[in-house]
């Protein structure tokens, strides 16, 4: 418990304290988020949080982690990749052939190195285990699918940070109760630093956490999915869980469905599933005139209220759970899809803060005097 708190704790100090001077150096280089006509902000915002959720979950994690935790170097090693790629991203903007290629190193260090690997189905489909090649493909396509999740839910003002902070609570929480105290402290290590970075993110948004923050976000939880599945699943923990696979997809299932969704949609339309659009159910929800802080709540609502259901339904088995899932998340996307105004809502307005509400997606260097930054 010392070291799940610690870790916590000193998560939230480090990226508290780190976001403001980054904030600050953004700021004096002239580094910001540039507005066009695909993203949802109008105003230029700085879109380095990432460099302080990267800080304060290594620190805190490393710190925190129990001795002899082997894998976790791994753990560490594809972080830092995703991390030099997340910041280049940002800075530079990388193709999505190179995104992608690190995203594939980053995911083979962990399947290869640290023993992230699905290995068995749990009845889905009624397949129970896998041949390895079977698993090792699966795996990869698991891990590359929630790392582009988090960085496509990554729309409005505190939608993925608060995403990722319900997952990593709920992968702490039951880790620390199985018994497993490595994998308890790097969600709950990533929990803390999302805290710090969310308070300055809400809407309206001082910083974003760029393609590093929310890349990191969806590297962390394909590694707790996966051991969630593999560890839930087992009848020898303390805390087993009938339908493992399909809890584990409900605690992801805003994102993961969301990009799935898009993903096939880009694909039957013969594009590339990583080309960007404005076909994300949040671009829907703005639409309806909502602010960012209206569509945060509803999407991390329907998150929970999701995990509810297939918690409580787990003895069905993973098949129909998963189906159910599937069913209830495509009405209410069809349903949001089709009764949203004709009309788009180009511009909103915080009717708190009676400021525009702004987001990101990429940053660009601004010409000095060419935009007044409040």
């Amino acid at each position: 418990m010392d070291n799940i708190i610690l870790s916590f704790g000193l998560a939230f100090l480090i990226t508290f304290f780190a976001i403001p001077i980054i904030i600050e150096v953004a700021r004096r280089k002239k580094l910001f988020d540039e507005p066009d006509e695909r993203k949802v902000h109008k105003m230029v915002i700085p879109t380095l949080g990432g460099l302080g959720i990267f800080g304060g979950f290594i620190l805190a994690t490393l710190i925190g982690s129990p001795e002899g935790s082997h894998e976790l170097q791994y753990f560490v090693a594809s972080a830092i990749v995703i991390f030099f790629l997340g910041i280049k991203d940002d800075i530079l903007v990388l193709s999505p052939a190179k995104k992608f290629i690190g995203q594939l190193i980053a995911a083979g260090i962990i399947i290869k190195f640290g023993g992230v690997r699905i290995m068995d189905m749990h009845g889905f489909l009624g397949i129970t285990v896998i041949p390895q090649v079977a698993g090792i493909v699966l795996t990869l396509f698991t891990v590359i699918v929630i790392i582009n999740s988090f960085n496509l839910i990554d729309g409005v003002d505190g939608l993925a940070g608060s995403l990722g902070l319900l997952t990593s609570l709920v992968f702490g929480i039951y880790f620390f109760y199985a018994g497993q105290l490595l994998y308890s402290v790097m969600a709950l290590s990533l929990a803390g630093s999302l805290v710090g970075f969310l308070l300055y993110n809400h809407s309206p948004a001082k910083i974003f956490m760029g393609d590093t923050g929310s890349l990191l976000i969806g590297l962390i939880n394909s590694i707790l999915v996966i051991k969630f599945i593999n560890i839930a699943g087992s009848q020898s923990v303390p805390v087993p869980l009938e339908a493992a696979p399909a809890i584990g997809f409900a605690i992801l299932i805003v994102p993961l469905f969301d990009t799935l969704r898009v993903f096939a949609l880009r694909i039957f339309n013969k594009r590339s599933p990583f080309s960007p659009d404005r076909n994300h159910v949040h671009h829907f929800l703005l639409q309806f005139g909502f602010s960012h802080r209206k569509i945060t709540l509803l999407c991390v609502g329907a998150n929970i209220g999701l995990l509810l259901t297939a918690y409580f339904l787990r003895s069905f088995g993973t098949t129909i759970v998963v189906g159910i899932l599937m069913i209830v998340s495509c009405a209410f996307t069809a349903v949001i899809y089709y009764s949203r105004p004709k009309k788009k809502v180009t511009e909103m307005k915080d009717t708190n803060t009676k400021m525009p509400v702004v987001k990101y997606r990429k940053m660009t260097p601004v010409i000095p005097n060419s935009v007044e930054v409040n």
